[in-house]
């Protein structure tokens, strides 16, 4: 007996050949990929480590940081040394000798060296400095050349401003204020942080549970539809019911592939804010316990004006608005007192004769300069200072006001929270049980209504998904709390950070 084979034959049982060893390898990196599951808390974890907004809330608060302790470096001993290593002149210089001035030629080297410390007087807004220094000065002439040294051998200095006005003293005031109150606007952004990769969590486990819903309708009215076929044949239901199924199944695949859509969407969402660089596949586990629990407003308002910077900053932005008032009513009076004391010498010998026997030196200077006519430019820089003050005390006011409203209806929102969750725990369990019951009873004939499954089914759905909204809801009001009070409720403890980590 012979057997022929035909090249389309053969080219099909290739390509068949082909496409089981393709199915094969990507089933096995199905398999092979590592599958990470994410809790909420490590979510937010993650988040408040790695995402953008945290690396900005981080050097925003490090930029604060050394801006704080620049202002403290101020008020620190500063020492400073000063060298010319030389400085040549060379050319005509007038002399006055005798009461008569005459023009000389002079050729003339300098060398110097100097070492200034100085301190800051903060309560008084003045300075104090005590220096030394060495000049040697090199003449070469044509006819002679002499070498001389002039010393400052220690000198003590006093600079002290006569005013009303001391923005050292106000910047004592207002500096401490400011960096406090970075460090809460950083525990802030920390909070806001978790608010916001909640509404990215759950969007993603809602996408999640979305597929696994249609993928799960697409599977109970594919047989359905199988079943209603034969049913249709024995004459037992209509074709109008058949039909229905037929487009209920058409809907159900559409409603697949949306959901595969929006769930690679979120699911790039969420790890683009994660910054999640691996590629595996990553499974959301929704939170089983809220332990839910009663926050009191009164508690709430307190603990909000005790830990979070709008205090501070209504603090800050009053006295930086009390010193431009202070600083107009300084007007443009410029009085400075300058004092010091000094042991100096001159050598034309030896560098150790400049240290030998030196002279002292004392000098006082009172330095006082304030407009005579301005034209009322005075007045109205006070007037200006005091409106503004006005303006900012109502803002803050009224700003006050709202920030308590906001505290109470967050509060208000969060204790009804449990209640609207159980609402919802058991509106989904009612749904699931009798979309169970309707579905049972249309497949053993008993219901015979395409469009009762159907709403058990939509109902079913929409239960489940509010469930999950509502367990949204839920910490996303929790966190809420949080963040605007900075006060964890369940711990009864303010939330606080580790500075030092976090300028390391």
């Amino acid at each position: 007996m012979k057997f022929t084979v035909s090249n389309t034959t053969i080219s099909n049982n290739f390509l068949s050949i082909i496409l089981i060893i393709i199915l094969s390898t990507w089933s096995i990196n199905v398999v092979s990929q590592e599958v990470v599951r994410y809790t909420l808390n490590d979510v937010i974890e993650l988040a408040q480590k790695q995402s953008p907004d945290a690396q900005i809330a981080k050097h925003r608060f490090i930029n604060s940081y050394w801006v704080y302790r620049n202002y403290k470096a101020n008020y620190l001993p500063s020492l400073s040394f000063a060298s010319t290593l030389p400085s040549i002149s060379t050319g005509f210089k007038d002399q006055f000798v005798g009461g008569v001035t005459t023009s000389v030629f002079e050729n003339v080297n300098r060398y110097s060296l100097d070492l200034l410390l100085q301190q800051k007087i903060g309560f008084t807004g003045g300075s104090i400095e005590v220096s030394s220094g060495l000049l040697r000065t090199d003449n070469f002439k044509s006819d002679t050349t002499w070498h001389q040294y002039t010393t400052n051998v220690i000198n003590f200095g006093l600079t002290q401003p006569i005013s009303m006005y001391n923005p050292d003293r106000w910047e004592r005031r207002i500096e401490p204020l400011r960096y406090e109150e970075a460090k809460r606007i950083y525990v802030e952004a920390n909070e806001k942080i978790a608010v916001t990769v909640i509404d990215y969590f759950f969007s993603f486990l809602l996408a999640q549970i979305q597929v696994s819903i249609a993928q799960k309708n697409y599977s109970n009215y594919d047989t359905l539809y199988r079943i209603a076929e034969g049913r249709y044949t024995l004459g037992k239901i209509a074709e109008n019911d058949l039909l229905q199924l037929e487009l209920n199944l058409l809907k159900a695949e559409a409603a697949v592939e949306d959901a595969d859509l929006n769930y690679n969407n979120r699911l790039f969402i969420f790890k683009s804010f994660l910054r999640i660089k691996e590629e595996t596949l990553i499974e959301l586990v929704p939170p089983s316990e809220t332990n839910h629990f009663e926050v009191f407003v009164q508690t709430a308002l307190e603990q909000a004006k005790f830990n979070t910077s709008s205090g501070l900053e209504f603090q800050r932005r009053t006295l930086e608005a009390e010193r431009i008032v202070k600083e107009a009513r300084n007007g443009r009076l410029d009085a400075n007192l300058y004092a010091g004391f000094g042991l100096g010498q001159i050598s034309n010998g030896s560098i150790q004769d400049a240290y030998t026997q030196p002279l002292d030196e004392e000098f006082v200077s009172l330095r006082i300069s304030m407009p005579l006519l301005d034209w009322g430019r005075t007045k109205g820089d006070i007037k200006i200072a005091e409106s503004n003050l006005a303006l900012v005390e109502t803002s803050i006011e009224q700003e006050r006001i709202d920030f308590d409203h906001n505290i109470f209806l967050n509060v208000m929102e969060f204790n009804m929270q449990e209640k609207q969750l159980m609402i919802a725990a058991k509106s989904d369990t009612v749904a699931q049980k009798r979309y169970e019951v309707t579905q049972k009873r249309y497949m053993i004939g008993k219901v015979n209504d395409v469009l009762e499954l159907q709403n058990a089914q939509i109902d079913n759905d929409n239960a489940k998904m509010g469930y999950y909204r509502s367990l949204m809801n839920y910490w996303k009001s929790y966190y809420d709390i949080r963040m605007l009070t900075l006060f964890d409720f369940k711990r009864s403890m303010p939330i606080t950070i580790d500075i030092d980590a976090l300028v390391e």
